[in-house]
């Protein structure tokens, strides 16, 4: 067993996990990515994510819990207090951080258990909470998968990871643009339902038992005009206030549990 231990702040391995969160340009490049805590580590482990290094602050976590969490086989390094406050981004990180390797998250290698599968589609979100809520709704509803169009920014943000309480490795994911995806949704035979206030029924009054992609855009700018001409139905939430908008999670949330519902939570 790899078994080595870095007390130096200056070293090359802690200044390249440094970038490694800090720019999505390097994430990109190495195609890694930096996880903190372990139920976060734990979700990507279930999750057959590849994890290639894990740092831990033995004060935090014992060799002992170690071993129960994370196969011999994987390089662990022991570090000392002051690189662990270095790289942690919040003291709550359990002692212990891993890099790993990114997922691809094709379209094409999405899998559909069910007939009638349920998907999230949600275009150009770009705040990392958001997108952590959006994904911890998906999780929560047990949904199909969840599809993100023309994202703004990386998946692998750390901002996301941890918004997300690590749903970000439990969902279904894939990424593209919003031609792609609705040439994907449309091969599949999966009915689109645009949350756009247009030509627009409101949410309750649609039948959502069969195949069904729910998509959200911005609160600032909505949805693009394809999915109006790609959508099998337009649906909206009836506003009962002084505001026509509401954040782009919690109407995700709405929108999935009507149909959760219908299906009578199956």
């Amino acid at each position: 067993m790899n078994h080595k231990a870095i007390t130096s702040t200056q070293n090359q391995l802690i200044k390249q996990i440094v970038v490694l969160k800090e720019k999505s340009r390097e994430r990109k490049k190495t195609g890694l990515f930096i996880i903190e805590g372990q139920r976060e580590l734990m979700l990507a482990i279930k999750a057959h994510y590849s994890i290639k290094t894990v740092l831990f602050y033995p004060e935090l976590i014992s060799n002992d819990d170690l071993n129960l969490l994370i196969s011999s086989e994987i390089e662990r390094i022991q570090i000392s207090r002051d690189v662990f406050e270095k790289l942690a981004h919040r003291s709550s990180t359990e002692g212990i951080i891993a890099i790993v390797e990114m997922k691809q998250h094709r379209l094409e290698d999405l899998k559909f258990l069910k007939k009638n599968p349920l998907i999230l589609v949600a275009e150009a979100p770009e705040k990392p909470g958001n997108i952590g809520a959006i994904l911890r709704t998906a999780d929560a509803a047990n949904i199909d998968a969840v599809i993100i169009a023309n994202p703004k920014g990386d998946l692998y943000n750390p901002n996301i990871v941890r918004s997300s309480v690590g749903c970000v490795f439990t969902n279904q994911i894939a990424i593209g643009s919003t031609n792609e995806i609705i040439a994907f949704l449309n091969k599949n035979e999966i009915n689109i339902y645009s949350a756009i206030l247009q030509e627009a029924i409101n949410y309750h009054e649609q039948d959502y038992t069969t195949s069904t992609a729910i998509v959200v855009g911005t609160e600032a700018t909505g949805l693009s005009d394809a999915w109006r001409e790609a959508s099998t139905q337009n649906i909206k939430i009836p506003m009962q206030g002084e505001i026509d908008s509401m954040n782009v999670s919690v109407a995700a949330g709405i929108l999935i549990f009507e149909v959760k519902r219908q299906r009578n939570f199956n």
